[in-house]
């Protein structure tokens, strides 16, 4: 009989080792997806079939707590909460696939959650790189594309626009334009997420950046304020594009992105006014939590500030400390004198 058992799991071992196979033409023909995803989905399913193979369980057979062990396993060997939660993503789909063909009863995988991954810090320059990149006029450029990137850098960092809102906007208002810049009124009315307006100040440097490009862009046939050398509305891609050439351009150590120049004026703002709120409605953020983030990059910087102005905030070195308290002489001097008077 114990022969017959062992046989028995062996077979439904090797058939359900099948299931994988089928699911990955499943995933590569009917659902189309990318040769790479479907890389990784061999991977990690792979991964999963080792560690069934290793508690001597078939497929069908694994059990939420044998999940959640080998996610603490990962978790100890180092791996990330995203990397964890890719791992869950995959073979919880799997078994949710295993279930539509009736071939399992319930998903493993189901209830299993990877540990929470740490908000990153948002991507800021500092104000003298934000500056240096504003305040770049390339000799060598079309005056007509300078002027016209100049008051995008500025417009972008100026007013903390989304790549969006500043693709959207258009020379002129009009009922039927997303948005538009009010330069009497230094004031840029944008249409944001979730399709609310709202009205930013433009500053005085944006303000004249405008201008400037208003008076080279001549009279277009396109109703958009930011035009291609063709005519057309200028899109995100070209303007991702301009950011990292004219960011490489002003000798920044790293390339920019639209999003940077946000994240820079909603950092820059706050650590001038610390007024969170009004980030909030500048940035026109729906949550507070959202504005929140940027408290924290704050105090990044001040914590880098005291770091290097308070002579507090290292310790010093031993060999600084002993130089600071030299030993005195006298005491020294009385020392050995002591020493001598009980060796008699």
């Amino acid at each position: 009989m114990p022969s017959v058992a062992c046989s028995s799991e062996s077979h439904e071992a090797s058939a359900s080792a099948g299931w994988i196979d089928k699911y990955l033409a499943h995933v590569r023909v009917e659902r189309r997806l990318a040769a790479r995803t479907v890389e990784l989905y061999a991977f990690h399913l792979q991964a999963l079939k080792e560690n069934a193979a290793e508690a001597n369980l078939p497929l069908d057979r694994v059990q939420t707590a044998h999940v959640r062990r080998w996610m603490a396993r990962l978790h100890s060997a180092g791996r990330e909460p995203r990397g964890i939660a890719l791992v869950l993503s995959c073979w919880r789909s799997f078994y949710r696939w295993l279930g539509h063909e009736g071939l399992i009863g319930f998903n493993p995988v189901q209830d299993v959650h990877a540990p929470k991954a740490g908000r990153p810090l948002p991507k800021a320059l500092g104000v003298d790189d934000a500056v240096q990149l504003a305040e770049l006029h390339d000799e060598d450029a079309d005056p007509w594309i300078e002027a016209r990137d100049r008051a995008i850098v500025e417009l972008l960092y100026g007013c903390g626009l989304r790549v969006s809102e500043l693709t959207g906007l258009d020379a002129q208002a009009s009922n039927t334009a997303l948005g538009w810049v009010d330069l009497d009124a230094k004031e840029a009315n944008v249409l944001g997420k979730g399709s609310k307006r709202r009205i930013v100040p433009v500053g005085g440097k944006a303000a004249e950046a405008l201008q400037e490009w208003l008076d080279v862009r001549g009279d277009r046939p396109a109703p958009a304020l930011f035009v291609s050398a063709k005519g057309a509305r200028i899109s995100p891609q070209a303007v991702w594009k301009l950011l990292r050439e004219r960011s490489l351009k002003a000798g920044l150590a790293a390339p920019v992105h639209p999003h940077m120049l946000r994240h820079s004026f909603a950092s820059h703002v706050l650590q001038s006014s610390s007024d969170l709120r009004a980030v909030q409605e500048l940035l026109g953020h729906a949550n507070i939590a959202t504005t929140q983030v940027y408290t924290r990059l704050d105090f990044q910087h001040l914590a880098k500030v005291y770091d290097a102005a308070h002579p507090r905030a290292k310790a010093r070195p031993e060999a600084s400390r002993a130089q600071a308290r030299p030993e005195a002489p006298r005491a020294k001097a009385r020392t050995d004198k002591d020493k001598q008077a009980i060796k008699k």
